[in-house]
């Protein structure tokens, strides 16, 4: 969430860098600067309300030892009037505060300078690419065949016991997502990252910490009777650990990793690029998380972009990293990388992670800080990123890895598969 020191020490630089988001913000942000304004207004009417008070409350006492009680009773009359209108005008104060409150909670964030323009993913930029696209026979198979044709993934399974978009890994499937996820996890922590295990529900007040609600409840899966979600990332569990904390600078930068499945409605989607383990509703993944100093936390998303690197590499999968153009990026996010592997049999891209920069975006929702050699708290910033996500990595794995003796295993899975080919 913005601050608002932030909108009023510029708001025609605010509103600039919120319509590369394809934002239009001069409306919300002028009524935004308005209503500050009667805040200001109105605080400063307040504390001169409870400062007379106060001073009318203890002459009081003088007054009756003096024995002018009539000038006591008048100055009690004046109290009691003052403090009807203090009531009024503090009532009227947390209207306004509220009221900015609910215009400030529906901005996104700023886009970071690096960001460039663009409406839709076509206009993102690629950073850079690495691996060799393999060269696959004219008779390869996608990767919901070759799961059928090894008996690795039942999608008709998933269907009947839930719905389309959970599919029912088993066998050897089973195992190779357990060997990815055990493997992503061993790296992240050789990394630095310290491992959590957390909850696979949140409450609203976490939700609207890590900028899901109300931005994306459409897209979650809400639990009404106990008011809680389905999380759909391990995200919004780890980072909120640090809600309404204080860390000291020296505890900086925070760095941690957790497996969880992740939950998404995805409404709306439809079609051929939505056919297997391309979208669905409950999937595995790997997450990383750091919160660090503001002045660090963009060489923290530097490296938290060549460490993701280092697995799909790992993997030996053609992969590309994208800088996510101003109209394709998030709500929370300043700036935001996307790895994609490209899929063989289907010849396109999937992508299988984003590593992002909230800055202090997520930690003003969070009342995240840390205090300074000076005792002075300043607001952290917050990254994350996918490191990975299993399904779309699996179906780059099957496919592109077919042989007709089977599909190889890459080298640095084997010793947690414990098979080097799926025949």
């Amino acid at each position: 969430m913005l601050t608002l020191k932030v909108i009023n020490e510029d708001r025609e630089e605010v509103i600039r860098k919120l319509a590369k988001k394809r934002f239009a913000a001069e409306d919300i942000i002028n009524q935004i600067v308005a209503l500050d304004e009667t805040r200001r207004s109105s605080q400063t009417l307040l504390d001169s309300q409870l400062s007379e008070i106060n001073l009318l409350s203890k002459s009081i006492g003088g007054l009756m030892k003096e024995g002018k009680k009539a000038e006591a009773e008048i100055a009690k009359q004046q109290v009691s009037e003052l403090k009807e209108l203090s009531k009024l005008n503090e009532a009227g104060l947390r209207e306004t505060e509220a009221a900015i409150q609910n215009l400030l909670v529906i901005i996104p964030n700023l886009p970071h300078d690096s960001v460039p323009e663009g409406k839709s993913a076509e206009d993102n930029l690629v950073e850079r690419s690495g691996g060799n696209i393999p060269q696959l026979s004219t008779d390869a198979l996608p990767h919901w065949e070759l799961a059928k044709k090894y008996d690795l993934i039942d999608f008709e399974w998933g269907v009947k016991i839930t719905g389309a978009g959970f599919p029912v890994y088993k066998a050897k499937g089973s195992r190779l997502q357990r060997a990815l996820i055990n493997f992503f996890l061993d790296n992240a922590r050789d990394a630095g990252f310290v491992e959590i295990q957390p909850p696979y529900v949140v409450n609203a007040a976490s939700g609207f910490a890590t900028g899901q609600l109300p931005d994306k409840e459409g897209q979650m899966y809400h639990v009404g009777l106990d008011d809680l979600y389905l999380i759909p990332t391990a995200e919004v569990p780890v980072t909120n650990l640090y809600r309404d904390v204080i860390l000291d600078e020296k505890d900086l930068p925070v760095k941690n990793t957790a497996y969880s499945a992740c939950f998404r409605r995805e409404a709306g989607s439809y079609g051929k690029d939505v056919r297997g383990l391309n979208r669905l509703h409950q999937f595995d993944k790997v997450e990383i998380v750091c919160i660090d100093k503001p002045e660090n936390s963009y060489q923290r998303l530097d490296e938290m972009v060549c460490y993701v690197q280092t697995l799909v590499e790992k993997l030996g999968l053609p992969w590309r990293i994208l800088r996510l153009c101003g109209g394709d990026m998030g709500f929370t996010s300043a700036l935001t990388f996307d790895f994609e592997v490209y899929s063989a049999a289907q010849q396109r891209w999937l992508e299988v992670s984003s590593v992002s920069n909230f800055e202090s975006y997520q930690a003003n929702r969070l009342k995240c800080r840390y205090r300074n050699e000076d005792r002075k708290t300043q607001l952290c910033h917050t990254l994350n990123g996918s490191a990975l996500a299993l399904p779309r990595i699996v179906a780059a794995l099957l496919e592109n890895n077919q042989t007709p003796e089977g599909i190889i295993i890459p080298a640095a899975l084997v010793p947690y598969t414990g098979f080097a080919v799926i025949d």
